[in-house]
């Protein structure tokens, strides 16, 4: 049988879209292979969001003509993914060893568009923005073992001046509340107990089949489908966390206790140049509320350094930020201009590339302090971890995540994989924890909080 490979860079829902890409090739009489080398039909599923995207394209394309060099045949090549929906025809130009390039928006002509270049057409294309948002129920395979990705918005409006993706994805489209909910029970018949829920802006939702339904209503359903032990969702944005959704997030005992809440500045003059729409003060009172109507709720959020005209003032306000919010977690990365966007079209990349290092490594070093001291924090208490995987450094020992998403590596066999256990953490670690299991509390343990 003919056999494929997919090679994934960038977010989760990428990774979906490889899940998606699998099913539908299995569908079509293809297996997996190990790697490149014993494939017919090779998938690069890119990535455009961070600093030299195409170029790593690029370089991964090279690493594939060098492993089947010596083959008699070739396989088909496919570019996938934003960097295919921002390019273009350009792929091809570039590099002749591509054969299909497939955006975003059309991963249900997959099958179709590597029949047609095996058949020997050249240059097969489709970067349509024209999507039918319903995707065939049972043509996903799932990477998971214990969770699963649900997308239930594509695209995104809010435009933000770094932000590539409403050129790649496209604007906000939302599916329908029945076919997300066939999804979910459709991964819980599966094995799965973890469902993550995807979109751009996820907590704009508002269902296309269902007036009634918004985000926090979807939060609801999905909780109620028998089989779901944890919910979790990614990325909200601030100015669209309502109190309905707090609600949600407080009472639902299936809701994980954990947001990530992008900010991506601490500067009221950056988040404007940004075209955040939200303020420093608004973000700060939003960490507030959260945490009177959630005691415990772990944070997490994205940050950016060194955007087009930040100061050291700027810059000052934002590590400011992290010592008043005191995050459990963040993803920080320096400013790169990307194709498309506001800012490389009217603000000079002005701060130099060694700045922009020294800053990162300034707000990692404090995070890292911040992260510590949770960690620490935590020892000594039980919490609920869902089991996801072995451990990855001993094969006696079993790691899952808590409900404030952090990592917990603890003695245990294989077959606690997708139970949720209770676990006494031991020891603090700077990105995770150490624990055992306990079948019953200790008397002199702590009421955990949320790590």
């Amino acid at each position: 049988m003919p056999k494929y490979f997919i090679d994934t860079f960038g977010c989760q829902m990428n990774f979906h879209d490889a899940e998606r890409m699998a099913g539908l090739l299995e569908a079509d009489g293809y297996t997996p292979a190990r790697d490149e080398r014993g494939a017919d039909v090779v998938v690069v599923n890119t990535c455009s969001v961070r600093e030299r995207a195409v170029d790593k394209l690029y370089s991964r394309l090279g690493e594939v003509r060098q492993a089947v060099a010596d083959r008699p045949t070739k396989p088909v090549i496919v570019v996938a993914g934003c960097v295919a929906q921002q390019e273009g025809n350009r792929l091809f130009a570039r590099d002749a060893s591509i054969d299909v390039v497939v955006g975003t928006q059309r991963l249900k002509d997959l099958p179709s568009l590597v029949g047609a270049a095996a058949g020997g057409r050249v240059g097969v294309i489709d970067i349509s923005p024209h999507d039918d948002l319903s995707f065939p129920l049972g043509f996903i395979k799932r990477s998971d073992p214990v969770r699963a990705w649900v997308t239930i918005i594509e695209g995104c409006n809010e435009f933000c001046a770094f932000c590539v993706v409403p050129r790649t994805r496209g604007q906000e489209r939302m599916r329908p509340t029945r076919d997300i909910l066939a999804d979910v029970e459709s991964a819980v018949a599966g094995g799965r107990r973890e469902i993550q829920l995807l979109g751009q802006i996820v907590n704009h939702y508002r269902a296309p089949d269902d007036g009634g339904c918004d985000f926090a209503e979807l939060l609801r359903k999905v909780s109620a489908v028998p089989g779901v032990l944890r919910v979790r969702f990614a990325s909200p944005h601030p100015r669209h966390v309502n109190a309905r959704m707090i609600h949600a997030v407080a009472s639902l005992p299936q809701v994980c206790k954990h947001l990530h809440l992008p900010v991506q500045s601490g500067s009221d003059r950056m988040l404007a140049a940004m075209r955040r729409r939200h303020t420093r003060a608004d973000y700060l009172a939003l960490v507030d509320r959260l945490r009177a109507a959630v005691p415990g709720i772990a944070l997490s959020t994205d940050l950016i350094v060194g955007f087009p005209g930040e100061t050291e003032a700027d810059f000052a306000a934002t590590l400011d930020l992290i010592r008043a919010v005191r995050f459990h977690a963040i993803y920080s990365f320096k400013y790169s201009p990307r194709p498309g966007t506001l800012a490389i079209k009217r603000m000079p990349d002005d701060v130099p590339e060694g700045e922009k290092a020294r800053r990162i490594l300034a707000l990692q070093r404090l995070q890292a302090e911040i992260q510590m001291e949770w960690h620490e924090r935590a020892v000594s208490t039980e919490t609920d971890v869902l089991v996801d995987t072995l451990s990855r450094r001993r094969t006696s020992e079993v790691a899952g995540r808590t409900s404030g998403n952090t990592v917990v590596n603890f003695p245990g066999a294989a077959s606690l994989i997708g139970r949720l256990v209770r676990v006494r953490i031991t020891q603090a670690a700077p990105n995770s924890l150490r624990g055992v299991l306990a079948d019953v509390p200790a008397p002199e343990a702590r009421v955990a909080v949320p790590c």
